[in-house]
């Protein structure tokens, strides 16, 4: 589905799906450099299970236009803007990395609109590497394969997908590849500068789960107790064996632990 917000044409995947008034909404949000492809398991089974779903494509991503948002706080009001143009009064959100602190914000700054969070692959602060932001800032390809090696576990680093034939390195470093030049940069130094996600998660009202991978390298468990003890009344979930890209390295898991406040 395309639709115009503030000006500029924004996909959403909606499982082919009109938007109806009378479904619960859910709306899932991609992390740095990615677009809505990484939800399509997620996106399809809850749609199938009663639901709106809408997978966005941010500013400047896969087959929206404009240019990339600079942080956190104007990614929120985008997704509040989404559901303004789409008629949805309130709807749960899902973000995976950059998209949980687009979801935290957005409870926090948007409570009345906002009835659940799950945040996947998440931590608060997000810092980003020197490395990471150098490479990022000169599209250096080295960027996205920093990014690709650390945000699989080891085990998941020689395969194992589920589904026969894919490759979920190759899936992953093909689709950073996809992305435009600078997009990365943006998205990570929107992490890096997102200073206040421990303040905002304390005025976070509405049920919340932290899904975590154990062996995340990029945004590992024991950074995040600052943010389970801010979000008090948080359910955590931390799926053994997966890393940060738990979408693909742990799907059905992933499907399980949403349940609890989807």
């Amino acid at each position: 589905m395309m639709i115009t917000v503030n000006e500029q044409p924004v996909y959403c995947y909606t499982n082919s799906r009109d938007i109806e008034p009378t479904k619960p909404s859910i709306v899932f949000i991609h992390g740095s450099g990615m677009d809505h492809c990484v939800w399509t398991l997620a996106s399809r089974h809850f749609a199938r299970h009663g639901n709106n779903v809408i997978s966005v494509d941010l500013p400047g991503h896969g087959r929206s236009g404009g240019a990339p948002l600079a942080t956190i706080e104007a990614m929120a009001n985008w997704v509040i803007t989404v559901l303004d143009t789409l008629n949805i009064e309130q709807a749960a959100l899902v973000g995976h990395s950059l998209g949980s602190l687009i979801a935290l914000e957005s409870a926090a700054a948007h409570a009345s609109r906002i009835r659940a969070i799950a945040l996947v692959g998440t931590t608060s602060p997000m810092p980003v590497s020197d490395a990471i932001l150098d490479a990022a800032e000169a599209n250096d390809h080295s960027a996205f394969d920093m990014l690709t090696q650390w945000g699989f576990s080891k085990r998941h680093q020689f395969g194992g997908n589920r589904s026969s034939g894919i490759w979920m390195i190759g899936n992953t470093l093909r689709l950073y590849e996809q992305s435009g030049p600078d997009v990365l940069f943006h998205d990570m130094r929107a992490c890096n500068d997102y200073q206040s996600g421990i303040e905002q998660a304390s005025r976070v009202k509405c049920p919340a789960l932290l899904l975590l991978g154990a062996e995340d390298r990029l945004t590992p468990v024991r950074s995040t107790q600052g943010l389970q003890s801010a979000l008090s009344s948080a359910k955590v979930e931390v799926l053994p064996g997966a890393g940060h890209t738990i979408m693909v390295e742990a799907p059905n898991a992933m499907l399980d632990a949403l349940h609890q406040v989807l």
